[in-house]
């Protein structure tokens, strides 16, 4: 979570500095208004694209990790239990609590709109209603809405409501309204404030360009007089705001731009290009201190050989002491495989031997659970029915609840090429919990094994299977 929160706000700083730097000081103002909106989305979107053809070389996946299964001394299963608030880390209390004062704030802006509505006199025009704020300078719209202050009717306002209606013809306030429910979510993040200042300021732009064809020297004038108070809201169109002025006024004095500097919104398709192929050739995380043991020393050892084979330029000693490092790993694998126990546990008689295995992903038919022919995601109905076995034949040993011992052990197991489940290969806490996994295990029934190349091959699969007393 904490490294996507990292790489969307890295693409939005980047979006957002090719709109300062190329894009802010042109007259397209309908095109910064859809950069605007489109690349916060962008940013969310790309670090879940990963395409195929952009991919580097990344690290195999050896096993199939299936999600941890929680076992508690009733015998219940409690996988799809959520965890209690305290279990959660420290940042995602931080990430609900500010995402539930940002709605707090955000209704409270609402409600001071609604009661400044209702305690006004309010006029129904064509298309829009005007509410007159007693004792005011303040003029802003909100939706088809337009708050105007007292003041303003004792001289010429007609450009304001000219200006207000473009923001309402515009839907300016869906804008602003989007941005204000990114800042609830994403509160912690800067560059949404900064977006929303952003598509505020091109508002104004808009506005003014329309209604300065109509009205140029009364928007003028109304510029360059004194800077009058507004309702402090984020997300409402404001008519007077003292740190847009300077802007606007420089804006509307600003030539049209040539169309050929359309051509800079083309910077965008690279950018995002860069951005695919960044989060398509991410290596992928190491593996976990589970995975990595269950990757056999004969793996490894092909690994090794092949990065021997590659390697250019090497001295006959290195490769002699190379292949007598490789030579004596070797004999040690013989020396393990001919040992008669898991875990301090004897295994069952007739046990076959582990064959070389394929990785789940790099078959091309993955090992079906009996009854799981016709399922659609086979992988989702193979963890329900293992569940399923599990909750048929686990016990909590009584041993473990009189000794108090709980706790967390990995499991390693093959589905053969005969279908049959063998060398099951358990880390616990303690013997008692490995035996209790290791009986539930052994009795999984006779499945479709897997398939490469249409010969049938033996698959690993990795459960973790945490014992937790009530």
């Amino acid at each position: 979570m904490i490294h996507f929160i990292i790489q969307f706000t890295g693409f939005q700083l980047f979006f957002l500095l090719i709109y300062d730097l190329f894009l802010k000081k042109e007259t397209f103002f309908n095109w910064n208004r859809f950069y605007l909106l489109v690349t916060p989305l962008l940013s969310f979107v790309i670090p879940f694209i990963k395409i195929d053809s952009l991919k580097g070389v990344v690290s195999s996946e050896y096993v199939n990790v299936l999600p941890e299964i929680i076992l508690n001394a009733s015998g219940n299963l409690e996988e799809q239990i959520a965890p209690a608030i305290s279990e959660l880390p420290w940042w995602l209390i931080m990430l609900i609590i500010g995402c539930i004062v940002s709605t707090v704030l955000f209704a409270y802006k609402l409600l001071a709109l609604y009661k400044l509505k209702k305690r006004n006199n309010v006029t129904s025009y064509v298309g829009y209603s005007q509410v007159i704020i007693q004792k005011s300078n303040a003029a802003f719209s909100f939706f088809r809405t337009i708050f105007l202050g007292d003041q303003h009717l004792k001289k010429e306002h007609r450009h304001i409501i000219e200006h207000e209606l473009v923001h309402i013809r515009e839907k300016h306030s869906l804008d602003l309204l989007f941005f204000e429910v990114v800042r609830i979510v994403f509160w912690f993040n800067p560059l949404i404030y900064v977006y929303q200042n952003r598509i505020s300021e091109l508002h104004e732009f808009i506005a003014d360009s329309r209604v300065v064809k109509i009205h140029k020297k009364e928007q003028y004038q109304a510029l360059l007089s004194e800077v009058f108070k507004t309702e402090k809201i984020s997300f409402i169109n404001q008519f007077f705001n003292s740190s847009l002025i300077k802007k606007r006024i420089v804006m509307l004095q600003k030539s049209r731009s040539k169309k050929i500097w359309k051509l800079k919104y083309l910077l965008l398709v690279p950018l995002v290009m860069g951005m695919l192929i960044y989060t398509s050739c991410e290596k992928e995380e190491q593996l976990s201190e589970t995975q990595q043991e269950a990757l056999s020393l004969e793996q490894r050892l092909l690994q090794l050989e092949a990065a021997i084979k590659n390697k250019e330029n090497m001295s006959d000693s290195e490769r002699i002491r190379l292949q007598n490092i490789l030579k004596e790993m070797l004999e040690e694998e013989k020396e393990i495989k001919d040992e008669v126990t898991v875990f301090g546990y004897k295994k069952p008689d007739g046990l076959v031997e582990e064959k070389e295995h394929v990785s789940f992903h790099a078959v091309d038919q993955v090992p079906v659970f009996p009854g799981c022919e016709d399922a659609e995601d086979k992988r989702a109905c193979f963890l329900q029915r293992i569940q399923e076995h599990i909750r048929e034949n686990f016990r909590y040993p009584e041993e473990a609840q009189e000794q108090g011992i709980d706790g967390r052990v990995s499991a390693l197991f093959f589905i053969g090429d005969d279908g049959y489940v063998r060398d099951i290969r358990l880390r616990g806490p303690h013997e008692v919990l490995e035996a209790e996994v290791y009986n539930i295990f052994s009795k999984l029934p006779r499945m479709t094994p897997g398939r490469l190349d249409g010969k049938a091959v033996t698959v690993p699969f990795s459960i973790p299977v945490t014992f937790k007393l009530n």
